[in-house]
């Protein structure tokens, strides 16, 4: 059954992780992941593509998301939008991966808000840690329509037990269409620390292709089992363990965006290696 004229959309993607200090340390998988529009969802259930609040093959629980509570996602989001002194949105999508035969995790979901006429006019990143604590970076879109975005948050919630609090993210994000692309450079006092980049190609939204996705491991299961996987190793290459700062269960900051002059410090020089341009383009995943 394809999906008739949804906004909503499946992707095939890739996640690739690259840390430069003390050690080098890189890993890449597939993943698939969701376009949902927060309007679709009812409709998404009566045709069978993804179960709205309840169990099934595919479902999407509101709860996963925001504040963890029942309350409407659309809601809570443009209540987040009003507070942080933005306009209300037309419609909302969210990137994220729901849940598959029941388990769920999304270290990184993506809230993108529109107007109308279909302008994308804020971001907000939406960041889950395995202390059962998450934290929205909500950021307006200031750059011109087109062209991929470029914004900046300073860290506020521990993630890693090997990265410290203090730091600062820089992201470069394509907002979904047939491609979709989230590169995040994150920085300490001392300068890159670690690459991040979440990448994916458009496919059809059918039952069948669905389907097959069941042959796939729960992508919930394979990004946390992944998560302690990638710690173990990074412990037996003796990165210094940090104990994590605990913050509020849910909490939520402003970021802004940046000039491209702005993107790279002075003291650290143009990128080159995993922050080469070819690392940020690259090409979409297959």
């Amino acid at each position: 059954m394809d999906a008739p004229s949804l906004n909503s959309a499946l992707y095939r993607a890739e996640v690739m992780h690259q840390r430069l200090r003390p050690r080098s340390h890189r890993f890449d998988y597939r993943i698939s992941s969701w376009l949902i529009d927060l309007d679709e969802l009812d409709q998404l259930d009566r045709l069978g593509l993804l179960n709205f609040n309840r169990p099934g093959l595919f479902s999407f629980y509101e709860r996963d998301h925001g504040d963890g509570s029942d309350r409407g996602l659309k809601q809570q989001c443009q209540q987040l939008l009003a507070e942080k002194g933005m306009p209300r949105a037309s419609h909302i999508r969210l990137l994220c991966q729901p849940r598959c035969l029941g388990f769920g995790f999304n270290s990184l979901a993506v809230y993108f808000c529109y107007h109308a006429d279909e302008t994308c006019f804020a971001t907000l990143y939406e960041v889950s840690n395995t202390f059962g604590e998450r934290h929205t970076y909500v950021i307006e879109n200031t750059g011109p329509e087109g062209v991929p975005l470029r914004q900046r948050a300073d860290k506020r919630m521990s993630v890693s037990p090997f990265i410290a609090l203090d730091g600062e993210y820089r992201f470069r994000l394509q907002p979904p269409g047939q491609h979709f692309s989230v590169l995040i450079h994150y920085q300490d006092a001392e300068g890159p620390l670690l690459l991040a980049r979440w990448r994916g190609r458009r496919v059809p939204l059918q039952r069948k292709v669905m389907l097959r996705e069941l042959l796939r491991p729960p992508m919930g299961l394979k990004t946390l089992v992944l998560i302690h996987w990638q710690a173990l190793k990074l412990w037996f290459k003796r990165i210094p363990f940090i104990s994590p700062q605990k913050t509020d269960p849910y909490a939520t900051s402003v970021g802004s965006g940046f000039k491209e002059a702005d993107q790279h410090p002075p003291s650290s020089g143009r990128p080159s290696g995993p922050f080469s341009q070819e690392n940020v383009d690259g090409n979409p995943a297959q």
